[in-house]
């Protein structure tokens, strides 16, 4: 008899646990937010990875050794039972009847590690080894399977909760000629299962002490990483806070070693080049107080003589009348200059008292419009000046500064502008605008931002003037020491200068001026 053949498959195998129905991803309740902070970051990091190798190797041990087993369990049923029937069948009378085909399973099944159920079967006879009629086990597939191919053919089936092995093969005589017998084998699988399950309980069990010790791990890890980041940390907020000598310990010889010596050459040169703009500063400083001391003293001690040329200047230019047309020339321009150093002189005593932050405000009530009125009628300028003012603004002002700001800002547009010259005052939300307009050429582009510096000429060419470039310079200081501010601009179309001065009607009250 031909010994009986294995099909390598079978159709009737035990199908595929359905996965997970495909559909649409529902909708998120809320943001996952990444954990702060770097440390806490790299433990999530480490044990998520290690929880996916862990999860990633359990699942396939699991396979391997499941289909292992599996494997095993199978190879050894199909050769059990192909001896077996192998050493029976030829003692078998083809046909059979009921007796001897039942006789015959019991034999096979005897036979065979654990007495599995057998069932044997002819043509429409069949017969049980446990005297069953028939067993739902040996499915109907199974059985097409071995009728028509001719070979073993096995298949996994589970009937009552529980897993089976259905292994069945054809009886045949030698040379191949079929008998049309064929004998099915079930045999439980609960022993398998638990082997299977046990190791997925041994490998499960060890997972929390592999994250425990991963967590441990990155912890450590984590201090050694950020123990030299957290230094730098620290050196730089000391840095930060003026601490020019920090300097960070470098250890080791990795990448962050090498950023601490890097921070140490870069705190070096920054302590060299703050070291080297203090002594600048110190040198620059001393050298303003020194030229403000020097300009200081000069006007101080021209003061006197200036006097004695004033009223010496002021005879002349009396008598000028009464002398030679050339002398009385010389007189006229002797007493003219004399004015001029007279008020460069006191123009620069005044520029001193605000660098030596001696100036001080002398605040009182006093009508703001009616200032300006005064200011514009003492200089004779009423008639060459458009005043827009209110009737009365009550203001908390230094007459005598505000008198010097109006001075220069309509006496600038008088000799530099061209006419209609006007000057408008508006109030509101607690500021007071004065606005001096010109119908001049307006201010150069490069002028603009220069306007208000100490001895500056719009006209480089014109050395010689009636002003001394420290009027705007005066008046916006002036301003200043008010709270307010002053502003040059051009008109529209780039037509005449505008300059905008903003007063808060009510300043700080602050202690009287010095002595003049």
């Amino acid at each position: 008899m031909k010994r009986p053949g294995r099909r390598p498959g079978s159709p009737g195998r035990r199908p595929r646990s359905p996965g997970r129905r495909p559909g649409r991803p529902g909708r998120r309740t809320g943001r996952l937010r990444a954990p702060r902070g770097l440390r806490t970051r790299l433990v999530v990091t480490f044990v998520l990875v290690a929880l996916i190798g862990t999860a990633t190797a359990t699942a396939l041990a699991y396979r391997e050794a499941r289909t292992a087993v599996l494997s095993r369990t199978q190879e050894a049923a199909q050769q059990d039972l192909r001896t077996r029937v192998d050493a029976l069948a030829p003692d078998v009378d083809v046909p059979p009847d009921q007796r001897s085909l039942g006789v015959f399973a019991r034999s096979v099944s005897s036979g065979l590690p654990g007495s599995p159920l057998v069932v044997a079967r002819y043509e429409n006879l069949k017969a049980a080894s446990d005297g069953s009629p028939d067993d739902p086990r040996v499915t109907a597939g199974l059985r097409a399977d071995v009728r028509v191919s001719g070979r073993m053919s096995f298949q996994r089936v589970t009937h009552g909760g529980e897993p089976y092995l259905a292994v069945g093969t054809p009886v045949t005589y030698e040379g191949g000629r079929a008998s049309r017998l064929e004998v099915f084998a079930v045999t439980p699988l609960r022993a398998e299962e638990r082997d299977v399950a046990a190791l997925l309980t041994s490998v499960r069990d060890g997972l929390l002490p592999v994250l425990v010790l991963t967590a441990v791990l990155a912890l450590l890890a984590a201090r050694t990483v950020l123990r030299p980041v957290r230094d730098l940390g620290r050196a730089t907020r000391r840095l930060a806070d003026g601490d020019l000598g920090t300097r960070v310990e470098p250890r080791g010889r990795d990448e962050l070693a090498d950023l601490a010596r890097d921070f140490n050459t870069t705190a070096d040169a920054l302590q060299t080049t703050v070291a080297e703009l203090r002594d600048q500063e110190a040198k620059a400083r001393e050298q303003e107080a020194r030229a403000r001391r020097f300009v200081a003293d000069v006007s101080h001690e021209l003061r006197t003589p200036l006097a004695a040329m004033t009223m010496v200047a002021t005879v002349l230019d009396e008598d000028a009348d009464r002398l030679p047309p050339d002398a009385a020339h010389a007189a006229r321009t002797v007493s003219a200059e004399t004015a001029k150093l007279t008020r460069l002189v006191d123009d620069l005593m005044e520029m001193s008292r605000f660098d030596a932050g001696v100036a001080r405000l002398r605040l009182t009530e006093a009508d703001l419009a009616a200032t300006v009125r005064s200011s514009l009628a003492l200089r004779a300028w009423t008639g060459r000046v458009t005043a827009e003012l209110p009737d009365a603004t009550p203001a908390l002002i230094d007459v005598r500064r505000i008198d010097v700001v109006v001075a220069n800002l309509v006496g600038n547009a008088l000799r530099h502008g061209a006419p209609p010259v006007t000057v408008r005052l508006t109030t509101g939300a607690g500021l007071a605008t004065v606005t001096v307009t010109d119908h001049g050429p307006g201010l150069a582009p490069d002028a603009l931002a220069h306007v208000f510096d100490r001895f500056y000429k719009a006209d480089a060419a014109r050395t010689r003037s009636e002003g001394s470039g420290l009027g705007t310079a005066i008046a916006l200081e002036n301003a200043r020491l008010h709270g307010g501010t002053i502003e040059a601009a051009n008109g529209p179309g780039g037509r005449g200068a505008v300059f905008t001065l903003r007063l808060p009607l009510r300043p700080a009250a602050g202690p009287g001026d010095g002595p003049r």
